[in-house]
C-alpha cells in the first residue's frame, strides 16, 4: 500500500526553499510527515520564565526570560562596541552579548522589563553563564514599529503553551513552530498505526487529535494524552518490525548442530585449568540449546568487560566442529582479529593442529584470514575453508570477500556487533548452504529496554559475573589544565609500575602527522568564540615523543596505531604481551580484546573525548592479572561540564550496565537507536528506553501477538502502511537482515 502522500509532500514545496533546506541539512527533515514528527521538546508557560540557574553548558537552549538590564560597552579607543544584556527569571541571571554591527537591533529592542525567547549555545565567560550573539522573538509590543512582528509571535503561540522545539543554529525554535503552522492542517490525514481494538482498549485518542495536541496544545494535560498516544505508536510500530523478523527466522531452516561425545569439545574441556563460572554455564546451555534446533540461533551474547564471552563463543564453535561444521568469527580492526586467532590456538593448543604433522586425531585447523596477508597464505587459508580442512576461521570484512567459500558454514560469531554494517554481517551469513547460526558478541553492556529495541530480533545472554582472579580498577580523573601537578604525579605511578615490573597504556583520541586529523573526531560541534584557539585532539605519535625524552624518558616505549602495517603492529602486540616493552602508547585500537595481564597502568589522555561506554571498555585493558588496576583519566575539560560529569561517573563505578545507563541518559538516543546501529537517523522521538520500560514491554507483547495472527499484516493495511511511513526503507532492511 502506497503511503499518504500529504504526509510524504517535500518540505520545500510548502515552505520555500531556504528554510526547507535548513531542515533537511540540519534537523534531517525532508517531509511533511517528518516535520509533523518532529515534536517540541518542552513547553512554557506563557506567564512565566524558564529557570537560569541550571542551564546545560555547550548545548543549543531556547529560554524565556525578562530583561533585567543593558548597556554598550566601547573598547578599543571607541573603535569597537558590545552590548551586554542581562536576562533573569527573578531568582538566576543569564548574560547576552552582542558585537560589533550587531549591537543595533538588540539595544533599540531589549529594554529593561521586556520578555522574548532567546535561542544560543551556552559557555562561560569570566565564570558567568553566557549567549553570544543569541537570536531572539520578542514576547510582548510596546512600540509601533515592532507590534507586527510581535503580533506574529503570538499568532504562532496561540495556545497557552509555548512549544519549544529541537533547534539548530540555522534554525530557531520559534522559526520551526511557524513552519509547523503551515503543515498542521495535514495532520488530519494521518493514518492510524494502531489496531481499533488495541487502540480502544487502551483509552488512547486518535492520531490526528494526538499531532495536533503534542504541537499545539491548551493544557498540560493535552502533552500528555499526547505524548502517551505517540509513544506508543513508536514502540508498537518499532516492535512488529522486530516481531515479524523474528517469526520469519523461525520459517528458516537450519542445519541442527548437537552434541558428539568424546569429540573436539569434550576434548577441549579436559584441558581447561579452571572452571567455568555459573554465568558461562548458563550462558553456554541457552547456545547449546538454540544450536540443537533445526531453525537457526539468533543470540546476543553480552557481558563485562572480562567476564569471558570468548571462552563461550570458543566452546560453541568447538561445538559445531563437532557436528561437522564450520564457523567463523568476524572481528572489526585487524589487532583484534589476530589477538583472537592467538587466544583461540593458546586456549586449544595441540588440539588447534589438526590435519598437520604430528597434530591429534580430533583436532581441527584453525586459521586467520585479514585483507593484508601474504598472497601465498592468504591462497592456503582460502582452500583451508572450501575443503573444510580448517573447523575455525577468524577474521575481518576480508572474510565477506565473494571468493571465500566455505565448505559448511554452520556458526557465524560477530564480535563487537556495532561496528559492523548489517550488509557485512548479512553477507557472510548467506555464505552457508542454509542460513547459520548467528552469535553476536558485545562487551559494551546494554540496559534491557535497549536490547529490546535495538537488538528485539535476537534472543539475548547476559554474562555478569567475572571469572576468579579479576583485581580491582581504581579509577580517578586528573584535572590536567587546572592542577597540573596531578597530571606530573600520573606519570610517575606509570614510572612505578614499570619499574616494579609491570606495564602501562597511555591512549590518545588521533594518531597525528594528519592535518585532517587535526579537527577532532568528525561531527564535533565548532568551539564557542572564545575558544576558538582550542588546540586539537592530543595524538599518539606527539606523546609519544614527548614521553620519551621527558616524564618516561629510559622505559621501553613504543606506539601502536591503525595506520601501521599489520605486520609491524602483530610485532608491537607481540613485544609488548611478551613484555619486552614499559609503556605502549596507543589509538583505541586497543579498546577491546586485547589481553596482557602484565599491564596494570591505563593514562586515558583527553578522556572528554571518548563516550562512557568507550572508556568502560579501554578501562578493561587493566587489572586482569593478580596485581590490582589503574586507570587515569586525564582532561582538561571544565569542572562543571557535562564532559567532566561523564568522566567523573566513570571513575565511580566498575559497573558496565549502570555506566551504559549513565551513557544513554547523557547523549541523544537517536545515537544509540539511530545512526550507531543502522546508518539513518532514529525513529524514536517519544519513547524514552531508559524510562519507558513498561511501554516497550507492553508493546512487545501486544506486537507478537498481532505478527502471530497475521505475520504479513494482510488484515492491518493501516499498520503496514505506518511500518513504511515511520522506517524508512534503509531502516526496514537493517531490521529484516538484523
Amino acid at each position: 500500500m502506497e503511503r499518504v502522500s500529504a504526509f510524504d509532500e517535500p518540505l520545500k514545496k510548502l515552505l520555500g526553499g531556504a528554510t526547507a533546506k535548513v531542515m533537511a541539512e540540519h534537523l534531517g527533515l525532508h517531509t511533511v510527515g517528518d516535520l509533523l514528527h518532529h515534536y517540541p521538546r518542552r513547553y512554557e508557560e506563557r506567564g512565566r520564565l524558564t529557570t537560569l540557574t541550571d542551564l546545560p553548558l555547550d548545548e543549543h537552549v531556547t529560554v524565556v526570560a525578562q530583561v533585567a538590564d543593558a548597556r554598550i560597552m566601547v573598547f578599543n579607543n571607541g573603535r569597537g562596541k558590545r552590548l551586554e544584556v542581562t536576562l533573569t527569571d527573578g531568582s538566576g541571571r543569564l548574560q547576552l552579548v552582542f558585537f560589533g554591527h550587531g549591537v543595533h537591533k538588540p539595544h533599540k529592542e531589549l529594554l529593561p522589563g521586556r520578555r522574548a525567547m532567546f535561542a544560543g549555545k551556552v559557555s562561560v565567560f569570566n565564570r558567568k553563564l553566557q549567549l553570544a550573539h543569541p537570536t531572539y522573538q520578542l514576547l510582548d509590543a510596546r512600540d509601533p514599529d515592532e507590534e507586527e512582528g510581535a503580533a506574529e509571535a503570538v499568532d504562532a503561540f496561540a495556545g497557552q503553551l509555548l512549544p519549544i522545539y529541537p533547534a539548530c543554529k540555522q534554525l530557531d525554535s520559534w522559526r520551526i513552530a511557524k513552519a509547523v503552522d503551515t503543515v498542521l492542517p495535514s495532520a488530519g490525514e494521518a493514518v492510524d498505526p494502531l489496531p481499533a481494538p488495541l487502540r480502544e482498549g487502551r483509552g488512547f485518542v486518535p492520531l490526528p487529535e494526538a499531532l495536533l495536541k503534542i504541537h499545539r496544545p491548551r493544557t498540560k494535560a493535552d502533552v500528555a494524552a499526547a505524548r502517551e498516544r505517540l509513544r506508543w505508536d513508536e514502540a508498537f510500530v518499532l516492535q512488529v518490525a522486530l516481531a515479524r523478523r523474528r517469526y520469519a527466522d523461525t520459517q528458516l531452516p537450519a542445519v541442527a548442530r548437537g552434541p558428539r561425545a568424546g569429540g573436539l569439545l569434550d576434548a577441549f574441556d579436559a584441558k581447561l585449568p579452571f572452571t567455568l563460572t555459573e554465568g558461562q554455564q548458563k550462558v553456554t546451555a541457552e547456545i547449546f540449546d538454540d544450536l540443537a534446533t533445526e531453525h537457526p540461533m539468533h543470540r546476543l551474547l553480552q557481558g563485562e568487560v572480562g567476564s569471558g564471552k570468548t571462552l563461550v563463543a570458543l566452546r560453541a564453535m568447538l561445538r559445531v566442529v563437532d557436528a561437522g561444521g564450520q564457523a567463523a568469527m568476524l572481528a572489526p580492526t585487524e589487532v583484534l582479529a589476530q589477538q583472537h586467532h592467538r587466544s583461540v590456538t593458546e586456549m586449544m593448543g595441540e588440539l588447534a593442529e589438526g590435519g598437520m604433522l604430528g597434530g591429534p586425531d580430533r583436532g581441527t585447523k584453525v586459521v586467520l584470514l585479514t585483507g593484508s596477508m601474504g598472497t601465498a597464505a592468504r591462497r592456503q587459508a582460502l582452500l583451508d575453508l572450501v575443503t573444510g580442512e580448517a573447523g575455525i576461521v577468524i577474521g575481518t570484512h576480508a572474510l565477506i570477500e565473494d571468493k571465500v567459500k566455505f565448505h559448511d558454514l554452520g556458526l557465524v560469531v560477530v564480535d563487537e556487533q556495532h561496528r559492523f554494517g548489517v550488509e557485512q554481517r548479512d553477507a557472510l551469513r548467506s555464505k552457508g548452504k542454509q542460513p547459520p547460526h548467528l552469535l553476536v558478541m558485545t562487551a559494551t553492556p546494554i540496559p534491557r529496554t535497549v536490547a529490546m529495541t535495538v537488538f528485539g530480533d535476537l534472543e539475548t545472554s547476559v554474562l555478569d559475573q567475572l571469572p576468579a582472579g579479576r583485581s580491582p580498577i581504581a579509577s580517578h580523573v586528573v584535572p590536567a589544565k587546572d592542577k597540573p601537578h596531578f597530571l606530573d604525579r600520573a606519570w610517575e605511578r606509570v614510572r612505578e609500575e614499570a619499574e616494579s615490573g609491570h606495564q602501562a597504556y597511555v591512549v590518545c583520541p588521533r594518531i597525528g602527522d594528519d592535518p585532517e586529523e587535526a579537527g577532532g573526531r568528525k561531527g564535533t560541534e565548532r568551539a564557542a568564540p572564545e575558544d576558538a584557539e582550542k588546540r586539537p585532539p592530543l595524538a599518539v605519535t606527539d606523546i609519544a615523543a614527548q614521553l620519551s625524552r621527558g616524564p618516561l624518558a629510559g622505559l621501553r616505549i613504543e606506539v601502536l596505531h591503525g595506520r601501521m602495517q599489520p605486520d609491524d603492529k602483530d610485532g608491537v602486540m607481540r613485544r609488548f604481551a611478551a613484555g619486552e616493552t614499559d609503556v605502549l602508547v596507543a589509538t583505541t585500537v586497543i579498546e577491546v580484546g586485547v589481553n596482557v595481564p602484565n599491564a596494570t597502568a591505563m593514562v586515558i589522555m583527553d578522556a572528554d573525548r571518548f563516550g562512557v561506554s568507550q572508556l568502560h571498555q579501554l578501562r578493561g585493558r587493566v587489572g586482569r592479572g593478580s596485581a590490582p588496576g589503574l586507570c587515569l583519566l586525564v582532561s582538561e575539560a571544565h569542572e562543571a561540564s557535562p564532559a567532566r560529569a561523564r568522566l567523573s561517573a566513570v571513575a565511580a563505578t566498575l559497573d558496565g550496565f549502570e555506566l551504559s545507563r549513565i551513557d544513554l541518559e547523557q547523549r541523544r538516543e537517536g545515537d544509540v537507536l539511530g545512526q550507531a546501529q543502522s546508518g539513518v537517523r532514529s525513529s524514536l522521538r517519544v519513547l524514552s528506553v531508559i524510562d519507558d520500560e513498561e511501554v516497550i514491554a507492553a508493546a512487545r507483547e501486544e506486537a507478537v501477538r498481532v505478527v502471530a495472527a497475521d505475520p504479513a499484516l494482510d488484515r492491518l493495511p493501516e499498520l503496514r502502511t505506518a511500518l513504511d511511513a515511520l522506517l524508512d526503507k534503509e531502516r526496514e532492511e537493517y531490521l529484516d537482515k538484523g
